[in-house]
């Protein structure tokens, strides 16, 4: 089977929300080759990691370079190079199927399945054609950007149509599908992105690790910790997630922001600085995969607030299971199925409104939190992001299109 992503396999993503499905989809005799796009700085430093990985699992990884240019030729020639790709190896090794994450990844299917009727499964990931408007990437005011808006919503409706099947991460972007886009709905799974169980575990990190992390970021023993976990900026709403912090702050006062993040430290400290948030209630510490679930552990909340837009009906934030099975309350606000499993699990707070009023009203709502049982926590990420239960219904995708 080959599995295209636009992703690199040394991205985050790529290790969270592609590998730990392959090596499960692996052991039930499932035979994968990988074609990613791959960033350079990350490939020098997690690459033979990755590869190694990889190689133990039975997997073949082929890499392209991701294009640094950020105008849309730059990805259009990308996407030339992974269809030459993609083509290339189907004539070496006669693929039953193509599992396709995203876009770019599903017009290579396409090509490959015009050309030589091998069928594919679209893991759509989201309206990635809308999310390009949303975000402020493509101004529909330019010409050229609603010439491509246009012509990729015309290949995303030949992406659905085309597909053998469908996976949206969110049970609201399914509803859109069957319901604007006028989908069967039998076509289409919801996946949500599931979280390693094993590895964000709040039961295989002792206190003494736990005390051990504090006194590295020194963090003294009465302070409360909220944490943020991934990259600032563009869907992620750094401004009001600091906003948030500050008039907590004044209700909560031994309380220290900790940002699991690779973004730049003089940045978030200036941004913070602008809002007379002192840096020293202000902690910045990247991690590897491997580190984050220590960190997370010295978490009292976790908090991320999102812009909400059309395109996010289909957004299920990898971070949300990852937080929830380490056992940690969330604070965000409600975008794709976020809040309705929020609601149901009572694993969490959500912020209507990104306004002092609100923020003020949280902070008792934010003590309640702190009564929460970890245990049931990572229940409800258990009941709604389990790996197993996604793999199982890959597994279920699969067959069907492997018997049709």
């Amino acid at each position: 089977m080959l599995y295209i992503s636009y992703d690199g396999m040394t991205d985050q993503l790529g290790q969270s929300q592609v590998i730990p499905y392959l090596r499960e989809l692996t052991k039930h005799g499932y035979s994968f080759t990988i074609l990613s796009v791959e960033k350079k700085r990350k490939l020098e430093r997690f690459g033979a990691e990755i590869g190694k990985m990889l190689s133990d699992l039975g997997i073949e990884w082929k890499k392209l370079m991701f294009s640094q240019g950020l105008s849309i030729l730059s990805k259009l020639y990308d996407q030339w190079r992974v269809n030459s790709k993609a083509e290339q190896l189907y004539k070496e090794k006669k693929f039953d199927m193509v599992h396709c994450r995203s876009y770019i990844a599903a017009e290579a299917a396409l090509k490959l399945k015009n050309k030589f009727s091998v069928p594919f499964l679209f893991d759509m990931r989201g309206f990635w054609v809308d999310e390009r408007v949303d975000s402020g990437q493509w101004n529909l005011k330019n010409p050229l950007y609603k010439f491509f808006y246009k012509l990729y919503k015309k290949k995303e409706k030949k992406y659905l149509e085309s597909s053998a099947h469908i996976v949206s991460l969110t049970n609201k972007g399914k509803e859109e599908l069957v319901n604007v886009y006028h989908i069967q709905e039998n076509k289409i799974s919801v996946i949500p992105c599931c979280v390693d169980l094993n590895h964000f575990n709040y039961e295989k990190i002792s206190n003494q690790q736990k005390q051990r992390i504090r006194e590295q970021l020194e963090i003294p023993h009465n302070c409360k910790v909220i944490s943020y976990l991934g990259s600032l900026g563009g869907w992620y709403m750094t401004d009001e997630m600091l906003d948030f912090f500050k008039v907590v702050r004044e209700g909560i006062p031994n309380i220290i922001f900790l940002l699991i993040t690779h973004d730049e430290k003089e940045k978030i400290l200036a941004l913070a600085a602008a809002r007379e948030i002192n840096s020293s209630a202000i902690r910045i510490q990247p991690a590897s995969r491997n580190e984050v679930p220590l960190y997370l552990s010295v978490s009292d909340w976790s908090i991320f607030f999102i812009k909400d837009a059309y395109s996010k009906k289909a957004s299920s934030p990898t971070k949300q299971g990852e937080i929830m099975a380490m056992g940690v309350p969330i604070i965000c606000n409600d975008i794709g199925d976020t809040g309705k499993i929020i609601r149901e699990s009572g694993a969490g707070l959500i912020i209507n409104q990104f306004n002092n009023d609100d923020y003020n009203k949280a902070i008792s709502d934010m003590n309640d939190l702190l009564h929460l049982k970890r245990e049931n926590l990572r229940a409800a990420a258990l009941k709604y992001y389990n790996l197993d239960d996604g793999i199982s219904v890959y597994r279920d995708v699969y067959k069907e299109i492997l018997e049709n």
